[in-house]
């Protein structure tokens, strides 16, 4: 769906002579075409994608930090990529532009996995990452890193042409017209996918506190810092072709949580599918509602998420296990 009107027939005859496997004669206009395989076709999935790394990487950090508040941008990420981002509009680069991936995603998920490690490294003391200290490193981080990206919006000469556009990246929306980005994203989110199931059953074992997973035997450290690795590079993936869209990884796990309960092995899968459908809604109406014009798909997010979160967790407060 767009803001060009094309039949649901006409949708499903083009996607099907896409397999190679039908043969339906073209009776629309070629331009159709190039729309649904060129343009729309690459944001369904990029939505898709995004929503289900946030899901994802929401589902980790909740879980290795034991913090039903925690979502994908606890640790820097969010900041990070703003400051990688704005880099992108505001400098003279326009020579590194390319058509395979444009500058912007490439420097905010730079930024997002810098701005992850900073903190993690700045919360390691004496070869041990405790929970309070990484959540607090990641506050500090996340105001230094807003800082410096007001200061570069203030002293550089012609960053106030780059506001506007800079703010939209920030709203979020999924801005992929091509099929590169998309590929290289998905890869990145298939491999992360396969490797936080691998590690459902410690995400289990951590819900019961870190001494007594150590006393479990399990190697406390080396596990979280590989989960927090594999939730980074999710969450930095997502961030490069959608910029900051909120709620999605704090509000999808929550909601499964409460439907099909905390094992992880559940609820890994069922937050991914769960992401995936509620942010190509969200964009789809995005885009549909104020037709030709885009309203940024983080806006819906907020607007439609929080509610929804809050009837959740007060008609399920007294089910609700963590």
């Amino acid at each position: 769906m767009g803001s060009v009107a094309i039949s649901f027939d006409t949708i499903i005859q083009i996607l099907l002579n896409g397999t190679g496997l039908f043969h339906f004669r073209q009776v629309w206009d070629p331009s159709i075409e190039v729309i649904i395989w060129q343009v729309r076709m690459p944001g369904v999935l990029g939505a898709a994608l995004v929503g289900t790394g946030l899901a994802i990487a929401g589902v980790l950090f909740q879980g290795i930090l034991r913090n039903p508040l925690a979502d994908p941008y606890l640790l820097g990420t969010s900041s990070g990529a703003a400051l990688g981002a704005a880099i992108a509009f505001v400098l003279p680069l326009s020579t590194l532009y390319g058509a395979f991936f444009p500058l912007t995603p490439v420097l905010a998920f730079v930024g997002a996995i810098l701005s992850v490690f900073l903190v993690y490294s700045l919360a390691r003391t004496d070869g041990r990452t405790p929970i309070v200290t990484l959540l607090l490193a990641g506050v500090v981080i996340n105001a230094v890193l807003v800082a410096c990206q007001t200061l570069l919006l203030t002293l550089i000469p012609n960053a106030q042409f780059s506001i506007l556009a800079l703010f939209n990246w920030l709203s979020g929306g999924i801005a992929v017209t091509n099929w590169p980005p998309v590929v290289v994203v998905g890869i990145i989110m298939l491999l992360g996918v396969v490797l936080s199931l691998r590690f459902a059953g410690i995400l289990d074992t951590f819900a019961l506190g870190e001494e007594s997973a150590a006393y479990l035997g399990l190697p406390v450290e080396r596990y979280k810092l590989l989960i927090v690795i594999i939730a980074s590079l999710i969450t930095a993936a997502a961030v490069s072709i959608s910029g900051l869209i909120g709620f999605v990884g704090l509000v999808v796990p929550h909601a499964m949580r409460l439907l099909i309960g905390p094992r992880h092995r559940l609820l890994l899968p069922a937050s991914a599918l769960s992401g995936a459908i509620f942010l190509t809604v969200a964009d789809m109406l995005a885009r549909v509602i104020l037709a030709p014009a885009v309203l940024p798909v983080g806006v819906l997010t907020a607007l439609v998420g929080a509610p929804f979160f809050l009837f959740l967790l007060r008609n399920s407060k007294r089910a609700y296990k963590w």
